[in-house]
């Protein structure tokens, strides 16, 4: 299929073997080249009969008025950005967010990196981009938000919106600034608060109906803020989290190693990151383990305001660098189930089976409220909902014959249940898997 090839070219960073890169790159790169992706899949799905009138799916980016008083910056001193349609006709007065993903930086060395490129800088970002899977302002696309104000958030901090300046300065070393000489910053709480005031301040505070989503660490993100993301809207508003691939498994890989977890540790460590997190969660931890409460597992259940997971059993991302990283198969008899689900054993299978045995069993309790909603595919994919493709078109993936737009709706209108959980791999023929290429 064409997006896969495309994004075949793109993953160059499977090359790479530092663990830095390992695990926060190849999520920032992934969550560049599926935008392109969604440029592809937009083509796929039928044509909307709306008037010329309707919004165009490209949409300029617009940097924060307000981030230089609040000290809001990029890892690189940027100015923050996002891009914004204005709703119309019946949505005029409702909001939906989305939260762009792109992994985290741990050190130095890869926040230096990340400096260099859209997920550090402004000045690296696409002047527009297209508005696709959520975001789209076809009525065939996005059959329920396709006319509301639509909100993309450029993601350029490395740390899920949630650090502090404070932590650039705590350690009193030069190894705080970048080879040649440029600060770091981390400012991504400052970011945010920056965000949503001048959100607030353009039509948001007047908002009758609000989705906060994200993807992979967007989704992160969103779980992170969404009870703040309610507070600040009117309490009349219907407001309600989407997160999409951003339910990170706190897992020991296949060698036993706590991979994901010392990575944690490291990000929040650097970031100052444990400021934002859920109090409880991090009342309730020993010392030095404050890491643990990035983990939505150990703050899902304090969220008050009603959420919905999209996530893959099989999240590629998750099995390629938390269940399955390079440092714990060093003789490579992973690789090609890694890159393709289709080519793993039976006894790989069975093992994976358990991976996502995990994830149900995290989420047995979760699923009893009627205020949250779940759409658990068995699909070997990352992030679903900012895609046309698997957002909501004739080839989308389906459990119930329902696709995930439809089940999203579904559970933010009220209109039926939306607990979806599917049958384990390979049941479900309307899944759509990604296949990598072997590394060069």
């Amino acid at each position: 299929m064409a997006d896969q090839r495309l994004l075949r070219r793109l993953m160059w960073w499977r090359k790479w073997s530092k663990r830095d890169w390992a695990i926060a790159a190849s999520a920032a790169v992934f969550a560049i080249s599926i935008v392109s992706i969604s440029l592809i899949s937009y083509s796929l799905t039928k044509p909307s009969h709306h008037p010329t009138t309707q919004p165009t799916p490209w949409v300029p980016l617009t940097l924060l008025n307000n981030a230089h008083h609040r000290g809001a910056f990029c890892l690189d001193g940027s100015l923050p950005g996002y891009h914004f349609q204005k709703g119309f006709g019946s949505g005029s007065h409702n909001w939906v967010l989305h939260i762009e993903g792109g992994g985290w930086c741990d050190s130095i060395e890869s926040c230096s990196s990340r400096m260099r490129t859209a997920l550090g800088s402004s000045e690296y970002m696409d002047s527009q981009v297209e508005f696709a899977g959520i975001l789209s302002p076809e009525s065939l696309q996005n059959p329920d938000f396709f006319n509301w104000n639509k909100v993309k958030i450029r993601y350029c901090d490395g740390g899920s919106f949630a650090g502090h300046p404070e932590s650039e300065f705590k350690a009193s070393s030069p190894d705080v600034f970048h080879v040649n000489g440029t600060k770091l910053f981390f400012r991504g709480q400052l970011i945010w608060e920056a965000l949503m005031d001048e959100l607030l301040s353009i039509g948001l505070s007047n908002a009758r109906q609000a989705l906060l989503s994200g993807c992979s660490a967007g989704g992160l993100a969103t779980l992170i803020h969404c009870d703040d993301f309610q507070e600040i809207l009117p309490k009349t508003a219907t407001v309600k989290c989407l997160a999409d691939a951003g339910f990170f498994l706190n897992e020991k890989d296949i060698g036993g190693n706590r991979t994901i977890e010392s990575f944690y540790q490291d990000v929040v460590n650097l970031q100052g990151i444990a400021k934002s997190l859920d109090k409880d969660c991090i009342a309730r931890m020993e010392p030095g383990q404050q890491a643990k409460c990035f983990f939505p597992q150990e703050f899902i259940e304090n969220i008050k305001t009603s959420i919905f997971l999209v996530h893959p059993a099989y999240d590629f991302w998750q099995i390629q660098h938390i269940f399955v990283p390079d440092s714990s198969d060093p003789r490579g008899s992973w690789l090609s189930c890694k890159l393709n689900i289709n080519n793993c054993s039976p006894s790989q299978i069975e093992v994976l089976e358990g991976y996502r045995n995990s994830l149900l069993k995290l989420l047995s309790d979760f699923p009893q409220n009627k205020d949250v909603g779940v759409f658990i595919d068995s699909c070997f994919v990352h992030c679903q909902t900012w895609m046309s493709v698997t957002w909501h078109s004739p080839n989308s993936t389906r459990i119930n014959n329902r696709t995930i737009a439809e089940s999203v709706g579904d559970w933010y209108f009220n209109r039926k249940v939306a607990k979806h959980i599917d049958c384990p791999y390979p049941c479900n023929p309307t899944c759509y898997n990604m296949d990598f290429p072997v590394r060069g």
